[in-house]
């Protein structure tokens, strides 16, 4: 079948986006606008209101919310929302809120919270004399953006700092204005962006009145102007200690033995990328689930993670443990997280403002110490499970009635099952062979 091209597809109606969408994809073109139909809300307005986050909505795309209770984060106890489609995760995040629950609980501290901007620049002279055009102009840039920044500042906010940057060792005649930002409880891009943009106005009109470059015929261009989602500055700190004989001995390992091959397992993740790739992918399970649930974005989050996680050269684990004196097991993580918990979704998403209501309406900084929790308590979860019962028993028991979902089983299937697998390995194989036996 040849696809046709479509002209004016975002000036079509709802209806015709998704007729025109069933008759040239769909197999099955009215089951596929059965489906659409389906997801869309009954309620009108809040069906409009989910449009307007994107662009050519058809309808909406579900996955589950649900809650991780009893975390002790800094002697507060939180009900933690997650939205997340793998279910082994908010039991993995349960298991570890009882389990320190039980030891004093999760502590923290947020390390920073800058944010950085560029703009980034081509010039054709040298750094000296785009330094000194640089410390002419910057006044001028700070009162290009004083309006801007009115009501960020009565909230704790603004730009902190403007550095030139000669990065032509790199890139020949490449510069770059360096800003460092507050931006109290919002994410702030939007805040950041408009400050960048201003300031590259200011740039290119000075630069054209400036009569001090000694370069001839003198070009300073703005190559573009952005955020960066990058923020080593922005970090949190979330940690867990208790003494060795406070942890639980398993069949085969002595409390000492468990922390000793606790800590090997992360140091394990430290000096191999191929482990720690799987390793921080565990531990973003927890904090992408609850990045999401309060309308953050978990792309930039993601980016920025993996950055910090390589930034000494080699990707590396995102958290660390170590034995003190061989009395105490410290586990830890420190990872930068730009979040918001004002503007963006976080004022418009229902299900987003009543993820901040369970939350206690945090600021944006308490966020960014629930959040690191999750992520630590995810991860402690998972290397419990690789260094003693292995990964899939807990995994393929919370995977299982998404198998029996697949092959379509029956309310009396699933708890004839259920029951028997309580007992008994799960695999996928294995459930097939059990069903196929019952239906026999």
């Amino acid at each position: 079948m040849t696809l046709q091209q479509i002209k004016g597809f975002s000036k079509l109606s709802k209806t015709e986006k998704i007729n025109w969408l069933a008759t040239e994809y769909f197999q099955n073109p009215e089951a596929g606008k059965e489906i659409l139909t389906q997801y869309q809300n009954a309620d009108e307005k809040l069906q409009k209101l989910h449009d307007e986050f994107s662009e050519n909505s058809l309808s909406n795309f579900y996955l589950p919310f649900g809650i991780a209770p009893n975390f002790n984060i800094n002697g507060k106890t939180y009900a933690i929302p997650m939205v997340i489609e793998e279910s082994s995760v908010v039991a993995a995040a349960c298991k570890a809120a009882k389990f320190w629950g039980d030891r004093g609980g999760f502590k923290t501290e947020v390390i920073g919270t800058e944010k950085i901007g560029q703009v980034h620049l081509s010039f054709n002279g040298s750094f000296t004399e785009l330094e000194d055009f640089f410390k002419v102009v910057a006044p001028k840039l700070h009162e290009a953006i004083a309006e801007l920044q009115q009501k960020m500042r009565k909230r704790g906010g603004g730009l902190t700092g403007l550095e030139l940057r000669d990065k032509t060792q790199s890139l020949d005649g490449y510069f770059q204005v360096h800003a460092r930002f507050q931006t109290a409880d919002a994410m702030g891009a939007n805040f950041i962006n408009s400050c960048l943009e201003a300031f590259a106005e200011v740039l290119l009109f000075e630069a054209s009145q400036y009569t001090h470059f000694k370069t001839p015929n003198p070009k300073l261009e703005v190559i573009m102007s952005i955020l960066s989602n990058y923020v080593p500055n922005c970090v949190v700190r979330a940690s867990v200690c208790c003494k060795i004989s406070d942890l639980k001995a398993t069949p085969n390992l002595t409390k000492l033995a468990y922390a000793q091959k606790f800590v090997q397992a992360v140091q394990i993740a430290k000096i191999e990328p191929y482990r720690a790739v799987t390793h921080n992918k565990g531990i973003m399970n927890g904090i992408d689930a609850v990045v999401l649930a309060t309308g953050n974005d978990f792309r930039a989050i993601e980016a920025c993670v993996h950055a910090y996680a390589a930034k000494d050269g080699t990707y590396s684990s995102l958290t660390h443990a170590t034995i003190h004196n061989n009395e105490e097991l410290e586990f830890w993580i420190e990872i930068p997280l730009a979040l918001g918990t004002v503007g963006g979704l976080t004022s418009l998403h229902p299900m987003v403002k009543l993820a901040l209501e369970i939350l206690g309406n945090p600021s944006a900084s308490e966020l960014m110490e629930i959040i690191a929790v999750a992520g630590l308590a995810q991860n402690f979860g998972a290397v419990d499970s690789l260094i003693t019962t292995g990964i899939q028993k807990g995994h393929m028991k919370m995977h299982l009635l998404n198998i029996l979902n697949q092959f379509e089983a029956s309310k009396k299937e699933k708890e004839t099952l259920i029951a028997y697998f309580k007992n008994h390995n799960v695999s996928h194989s294995a459930v097939v062979n059990e069903l196929n036996k019952l239906r026999s």
